[in-house]
């Protein structure tokens, strides 16, 4: 299990010692990066989290942060759907994993020890990380380059009686990235 080994009451600027200056382009993804970079790490939520390592960004930092939220919560979401957190770990590229061997292997071991969080979960959170699991669980296979990796199957997700029509359709619409 990976210890995390910095300082979180430092920005990834102080980490990383680079100033990236102000954005170079009016968008507020752009916008926003740039200012997450000089907020202190103990700061950050899931979805801060989520955004920068969606963009593959202080990837370094961010992964052993969102792997020590993906133990408590697997269906972390930040501002989109159950296990957003999750999907944007697994399609982390390649050569992040290459140089990094031990936050996939941890990765990997977590997602593989998943079986009694995803008992205590209530559908609408099992069936977000189905999901991302059975869509995005190949990928991040694929590019960690951990010899004979699999990944333990837990099924696709299901409607139960619980769950509407209506509500299948919203979680459907909300687990689709535009």
């Amino acid at each position: 299990m990976m210890k995390i080994d910095f300082d979180i009451g430092r920005s990834l600027q102080e980490l990383e010692g680079v100033d990236w200056g102000e954005p170079g382009y009016e968008s507020s993804l752009v916008i926003e990066c740039h200012r997450l970079r000089q907020v202190p790490l103990k700061e950050f939520d899931v979805e801060n989290i989520r955004l920068m390592i969606g963009q593959q960004i202080s990837l370094k930092y961010l992964v052993p942060l969102a792997l020590r939220e993906l133990r408590q919560r697997p269906h972390a979401e930040g501002n989109l759907y159950e296990g957003a957190l999750l999907h944007a770990v697994l399609s982390i590229d390649a050569t992040f994993w290459e140089t990094r061997p031990d936050l996939a292997g941890d990765l990997l071991t977590l997602v593989n020890n998943l079986s009694s969080e995803i008992d205590h979960m209530t559908s609408f959170e099992k069936n977000g990380v189905l999901k991302v699991l059975n869509e995005t669980g190949p990928v991040f296979l694929r590019r960690c380059s951990i010899p004979g990796a699999n990944l333990v199957d837990y099924g696709k997700p299901q409607k139960d009686a619980a769950f509407t029509d209506d509500d299948l359709l919203a979680w459907l619409k909300k687990a689709a990235p535009h």
